[in-house]
């Protein structure tokens, strides 16, 4: 059954305000605590909010994905993938996932998620949220390797231009 709507443009405006601030604070103060804070009451409501299948499954993921990353940044646990498993790439999903550390890599994987939620939910508000949630994602990752926002970005616009050719 779909959920109420009378309140959820205003909802959507505060969480969106939110999350500029913690993406703002993010940046100015090097961290990536800000943005992750003031991103979690928006992924908690696209949780609350989304009712299919594979769009619930995918916001409960990106919640949890959130939770882990805050506990590593945390307590300070971190561990390149790439150099454990000898490998820049994995694919996943059907993504090719650029490997790195395990605080980056849960930030790529809400941002592929934030995707799937985009293309899949029918929802003007839900669809709001995951751009919340894509944005956030890379303010994250951002605050903590600029250099990795660079690389996907670059793996992006790779793929675009694939698509169009």
């Amino acid at each position: 059954m779909a959920k109420p709507t009378k309140h959820a443009p205003t909802i959507c405006t505060i969480l969106s305000v939110l999350a500029v601030i913690g993406i703002i604070l993010s940046v100015i103060l090097k961290s990536p605590l800000p943005v992750i804070f003031l991103l979690l009451p928006t992924i908690v409501y696209e949780v609350y909010r989304t009712e299919g299948e594979s769009t619930k499954t995918s916001s409960i993921i990106i919640l949890i994905v959130l939770i882990l990353e805050l506990v590593l940044i945390i307590f300070k646990i971190d561990v390149d993938l790439a150099k454990l498993l000898g490998q820049e790439s994995q694919y996943i999903a059907g993504y090719e996932i650029p490997l790195g550390t395990l605080t980056v890599i849960g930030p790529t994987v809400m941002a592929i998620l934030s995707v799937i939620l985009f293309t899949r939910t029918r929802g003007v508000f839900t669809k709001w949220l995951a751009v919340n949630i894509f944005i956030g994602s890379f303010a994250i990752i951002y605050s903590l390797n600029s250099e990795a926002v660079q690389a996907l970005l670059k793996i992006a616009i790779q793929k675009v231009l694939e698509n169009i050719s």
